[in-house]
C-alpha cells in the first residue's frame, strides 16, 4: 500500500538557530560551528563567528565585518536578489530593525516561507522601511506581543528627550542617555536631526557604529567622540551610551547626571524603576502589538510560528481569530 510521504517542515527550530534542511543552511545561528549562515541583522544575538560561510544584506557587511572580523567569508546581497542555496531559492526583504536588517524568504517546491527576524514597522530614518512579503508560512518574533504594547510616533519621542535634555541644560546636568548601541543610537540621532543642531558626545563603543551610519548615507545629529583622557564640565550636554555604562566607573565623570532609558520596555513605568533611571523613553525598534497583528494579516500566511516574548498569548489570540498559530520549539 503506498503511504503519503511525512510532511517534513521547510524550517525547524534547533538547539543551534532556525534550520532549513532543504537549503542546508541556519538562519542566525547562535552556536556551535556550520557550514551556511544566513543573518538578518548585526546584533549581537543574531550575528555570531559560527559559520564558514554568511549571507546577508551588503548593506549590513561593513558591521558584520566589525562585528565578526575582516576576514569572514560574507556574501552579500540587495534587497530582493534572489541566490540559491541547496534545493532553496532565497532572497532577503526590509526587516526596518536596523541598518541592513532583512527578512528571509525561502522558497521550495512551491511553498513559500518569511523568517521576519526582528522587525517594526514605524518610521525610521535611519533605515530602509519594512516590505511586507507574501507567503505561505510566516516565522515571526513575538517580543512585544502584548496589547499594551503600542508606540508613539519616533518623532513625538525625540521632542520628549529634546525637552528632558534642554531642562537639565537649564539646572546645568549632564543628560546621560543609554540607547543600545547599533541601531537606537542612530536612530535617535537621526531623529534629533529634524529638530536640533547642537552637538551630542557619544560613548566609545556608540561611536564606530555612527560612522558606519553615517558612510551609508544617514542624516544625523552632530557628534564628538569623548574624550576620557580630558577633564572637562559635562553640563547641559548629552550624552549617548550603552546601557552597559550604566551603574559602572564610566558615569563617575558626569556629577549629578540625570539618566534616561530608550526602549519598549520603558512601556511598563516599574521598569524604569528597578533599573534606576530617571526617564525612561518609549522608543523600540520590534513591532508592536497592533503591527504584529497587521503584518500577519497583511502576509496572506496559511501558517503563523512565533518566537520570543510573549509568543504563547499571541498563539492564544490568533487560534481565537481563527489563524492557524503555534509557538516555535526546538526539535
Amino acid at each position: 500500500m503506498n503511504r503519503s510521504r511525512q510532511y517534513v517542515p521547510l524550517i525547524r527550530m534547533t538547539d543551534v538557530g532556525l534550520y532549513c534542511e532543504a537549503g542546508g543552511f541556519f538562519i542566525d545561528p547562535h552556536r556551535g560551528s556550520v557550514n551556511q549562515a544566513v543573518i538578518t541583522h548585526a546584533h549581537s544575538d543574531h550575528a555570531r563567528n559560527v559559520a564558514n560561510t554568511f549571507h546577508a544584506t551588503t548593506s549590513s557587511a561593513p558591521i558584520l565585518y566589525k562585528r565578526l572580523g575582516g576576514n569572514i567569508d560574507l556574501c552579500g546581497y540587495d534587497y530582493g536578489e534572489t541566490f540559491i542555496l541547496g534545493d532553496t531559492r532565497v532572497s532577503l526583504h526590509p526587516a526596518g530593525h536596523v541598518l541592513g536588517s532583512a527578512q528571509v524568504r525561502i522558497e521550495h517546491e512551491g511553498e513559500v516561507w518569511v523568517v521576519t527576524g526582528d522587525f517594526k514597522r514605524d518610521d525610521d530614518p535611519s533605515c530602509v522601511p519594512f516590505e511586507v512579503v507574501a507567503c505561505d508560512t510566516l516565522i515571526s518574533e513575538a517580543t512585544f506581543a502584548l496589547p499594551i504594547y503600542r508606540w508613539a510616533p519616533a518623532a513625538e519621542i525625540a521632542k520628549d528627550i529634546l525637552n528632558w535634555w534642554e531642562t537639565n541644560i537649564f539646572y546645568q546636568q549632564t543628560s546621560v542617555l543609554f540607547c543600545y548601541a547599533l541601531g537606537k543610537a542612530q536612530r535617535v540621532l537621526a531623529e534629533l536631526y529634524k529638530i536640533t543642531n547642537r552637538t551630542v558626545l557619544l560613548h566609545g563603543a556608540v561611536s564606530p557604529l555612527v560612522e558606519i551610519y553615517r558612510d551609508a548615507g544617514i542624516k544625523m545629529l552632530a557628534t564628538e567622540n569623548l574624550d576620557l583622557k580630558i577633564k572637562r564640565d559635562y553640563s547641559g550636554e548629552l550624552v549617548i551610551a550603552p546601557p552597559g555604562a550604566a551603574g559602572s566607573a564610566w558615569m563617575r565623570r558626569f556629577k549629578g547626571a540625570q539618566t534616561g532609558f530608550c526602549s519598549g520596555w520603558m512601556r511598563v513605568r516599574g521598569n524604569r524603576r528597578r533599573r534606576g533611571y530617571d526617564r525612561g523613553f518609549v522608543l523600540s525598534d520590534h513591532a508592536d502589538w497592533p503591527s504584529l497583528l497587521q503584518t500577519i494579516s497583511e502576509c496572506g500566511a496559511k501558517n503563523v510560528l512565533l518566537h520570543h516574548g510573549f509568543s504563547d498569548i499571541l498563539v492564544r489570540y490568533l487560534n481565537e481569530q481563527g489563524i492557524n498559530a503555534e509557538s516555535l520549539i526546538s526539535t
